[in-house]
């Protein structure tokens, strides 16, 4: 493959050269350089140039000028004035086939990740946890994953949380303690990252990565995601771009030396990846740096001071391009000295002054030559770029959208059963089990209520008609008293009238005959 010019000197100090070599372009690359000094337009050259010889490009937009790369130039005086300065002939505007990403999907497709993807490393870094809390999602992330629980977007996760909480005394033999004020924490860290729309950051249709590694007519499609609003949160913007290169780390087979590499990853503000990382994470962040060119993937650091980069990863950066700095504090003399002394040397340049005096657009580069080793630095102008510099219209990048092959797959959220929908089910039926069981229990109470007011109710049944018995043997009884004293009160009565009467008529008797005998002799 051919090598590419990208910065050249003025014919009046020389015309010198410097071509970039596409086989070295997985060795990695640093642009450094102080605000407003050309970094913007270096990365976009760079891009350009990979993406013409057919190399897919991903780079993050992060103050929103970028897009320009899509629409051929011409319109700006300064880039002309830069033509005619350093002699370019036959120099042609044009754009490059560029796709929008947007987390939000507002200026570009949706671009998503599930949960189980991210992985608790980089999560527990977007959340800000500490070591315990990290702890603790570690377990949450085990439990899930033993169980076959999906973990697609927050509201999954959480319900994991919730699972392991309520579950603790039975995991802690295996796992470890899990404290309630540990998963508190991380379920109000969840909460916060959904209010700054991280909830939107995961779910499906998550990226297929090889939808980022198209090509278009023979030339490799840029990819650029619109990060202005992801900044707001430098942690989810910094993490998120970490999980895509892990990503490509691990699904990428290893292919070793390349004409040209598979795919280039431009990674802008990137003290921010390397800003309070964990020991853990700087570590994995170090052997994917160092490994990943075996799969074919450049990767390029863009940041304003090149100490923002740590030693062990600087030593990967072959490819220099180093813009002005500024030394107006101590940290930032350290920072010029630093850069001047990780070139190799060109006794025609004093590169500690040089770093100083650079102007804009103007740069010491130093490449790798077709043996691995880095080149004599150079003072040179950057190569104009061949796109548009500077932002779209909503418009054009509107038109770019819904014209392009992946319209229509990721702006619409796909929701499928996972950890949220599984376990809800199962604390749905739980709980129709313990209010089946509770209306069980309520209804056998009910039945012993039922059977004691039974019981009672026969027993007074039978006190009652006891009772009634008894009220009417005692009536009997008095009723036959009663009959026994009449009889006895008649029969005394019926024997003294008879004695009455039998007197009575035995008078009469007596006195009639009597009478008779003795009244007839009376009245004589």
């Amino acid at each position: 493959m051919d090598p590419f010019l990208v910065a050249k000197q003025e014919p009046a100090a020389g015309g010198l050269e410097v071509y970039f070599l596409p086989k070295m372009g997985n060795r990695h690359g640093l642009i450094a350089g102080a605000t407003g000094t050309g970094k913007t337009v270096t990365l976009q050259v760079l891009a350009e140039n990979f993406s013409r010889i057919g190399v897919p490009v991903f780079m993050a937009d992060v103050k929103g000028d970028l897009s320009g790369i899509s629409q051929a130039g011409g319109k700006n005086p300064k880039v002309a004035a830069r033509v005619d300065a350093l002699g370019l002939k036959d120099f042609a505007y044009t754009g490059s086939p560029t796709v929008f990403w947007d987390v939000f999907g507002e200026k570009g497709h949706p671009m998503r990740a599930t949960v189980s993807e991210m992985g608790p490393l980089l999560l527990g870094r977007i959340l800000e946890l500490n070591e315990t809390q990290a702890g603790v999602l570690n377990i949450v992330f085990k439990v899930a994953d033993e169980n076959g629980l999906l973990l697609i977007d927050l509201k999954d996760l959480r319900a994991m949380c919730k699972y392991v909480a309520d579950n603790a005394k039975d995991i802690i033999t295996e796992y470890g303690n899990v404290s309630a004020a540990s998963v508190g924490a991380i379920q109000r860290a969840l909460l916060t990252l959904e209010e700054q729309g991280g909830d939107q950051l995961f779910g499906e249709p998550a990226l297929d990565l090889s939808d980022l590694m198209q090509t278009d007519r023979g030339r490799g499609v840029v990819n650029i995601l619109a990060a202005d609003k992801l900044m707001s949160s430098p942690q989810m913007y910094a993490t998120f771009l970490l999980w895509l290169l892990s990503e490509l780390f691990e699904s990428l087979p290893e292919v070793g030396d390349l004409d040209k590499p598979k795919m280039v990853f431009f990674f802008d503000e990137a003290h921010l990846v390397f800003d309070d990382a964990p020991d853990a994470l700087m570590r994995k962040i170090e052997q994917m740096v160092r490994l990943i060119r075996s799969k074919g993937v450049g990767v390029y650091f863009i940041s304003q001071n090149p100490l923002d980069v740590p030693d062990i990863v600087l030593g990967q950066m072959g490819n220099r391009f180093q813009h002005a700095l500024r030394a107006f504090t101590p940290r930032d003399q350290k920072a010029v000295n630093a850069a001047a002394t990780t070139f190799r040397p060109n006794p025609k340049i004093d590169v500690t002054q040089a770093i100083l005096e650079l102007g804009v657009g103007e740069a010491l580069v130093s490449v790798l030559d077709e043996k691995g080793i880095p080149g004599i630095v150079q003072r040179v102008f950057v190569l104009p770029p061949h796109g548009q510099i500077g932002p779209i219209t909503d418009e054009q990048r509107k038109e770019l959208i819904q014209g392009s092959v992946l319209y229509g797959h990721y702006e619409h959220g796909v929701d499928r059963e996972s950890a949220y929908e599984v376990l809800t089910d199962k604390a749905r039926q739980e709980q129709a089990q313990i209010q089946k069981s509770q209306a069980d229990k309520q209804a056998e109470l009910q039945a012993k209520l039922e059977e004691k007011e039974r019981l009672q109710a026969q027993k007074a049944e039978a006190q009652r008609i006891a009772a009634e018995a008894k009220l009417k043997t005692a009536q009997a009884r008095a009723a036959a008293a009663q009959r026994s004293e009449l009889d006895k009160f008649i029969g005394s009565v019926g024997k003294s009238v008879v004695r009455s009467a039998t007197s009575t008529v035995g008078r009469e008797i007596v006195r009639g005959i009597l009478g008779g005998i003795m009244g007839s002799s009376r009245r004589r």
